[in-house]
């Protein structure tokens, strides 16, 4: 027979509960370790495309400012200005063609008193408005304030200021009054 016998000073202590412990905060460790590593991988992963796509859009912007810094010197060069210059000719007498000149005549015989005549008439085109410069020709003061109260009135014309006024005295003139005027005219 066999006799167990304890020579230690302290008893035995069970080790255990701690070893279940520490192999269940490892297994728990190792876990969140997998988890965690497995969550940093894929935002690397993640961010590597938005990195790849960074670098392609900038590369993108390099180009496109280089684009727009050829452009930029090609219309700052004396050709284009030249061909500018033209196109805006060009473009002056297309407004000027397609100004409704049949209808400003009708609006303004509507206006026109008796004694009153359109010596010369210059419109200019605005975003669907034009500003015209209109002279006058007028008989009597009366006449010429007949004319203004009347372009007052009309729904055509508005905004009206009058840049100049000539009294003649000849004897041959046919007018005695010249008014030189600025109105809008609503063409739309």
């Amino acid at each position: 027979m066999k006799l167990r016998l304890n020579l230690a000073t302290a008893p035995p202590q069970q080790k255990r509960p701690f070893l279940v412990g520490a192999a269940i905060s490892g297994a728990v460790g190792a876990l969140l370790l997998l988890v965690l590593g497995t969550a940093a991988y894929s935002s690397w992963n993640a961010n590597r495309e938005t990195r790849g796509e960074m670098s392609r859009l900038q590369e993108n912007i390099r180009a496109d400012r280089q684009k727009q810094q050829e452009l930029q010197s090609y219309f700052n060069s004396p050709s284009a200005h030249q061909i500018l210059d033209r196109s805006g000719f060009l473009n002056s007498l297309i407004d000027g063609r397609s100004f409704p000149w049949t209808r400003i005549f009708m609006d303004l015989e509507k206006t026109l008193p008796p004694g009153v005549r359109v010596v010369s008439i210059s419109p200019k085109l605005d975003n669907g408005r034009a500003e015209v410069t209109l002279e006058i020709g007028a008989q009597n003061d009366d006449s010429k304030i007949a004319f203004l109260k009347a372009i007052e009135a009309s729904k055509s014309f508005s905004g009206m200021v009058v840049k100049d006024e000539t009294h003649h005295e000849e004897a041959g003139s046919v007018d005695r009054i010249s008014v030189s005027l600025t109105v809008w005219y609503t063409t739309i």
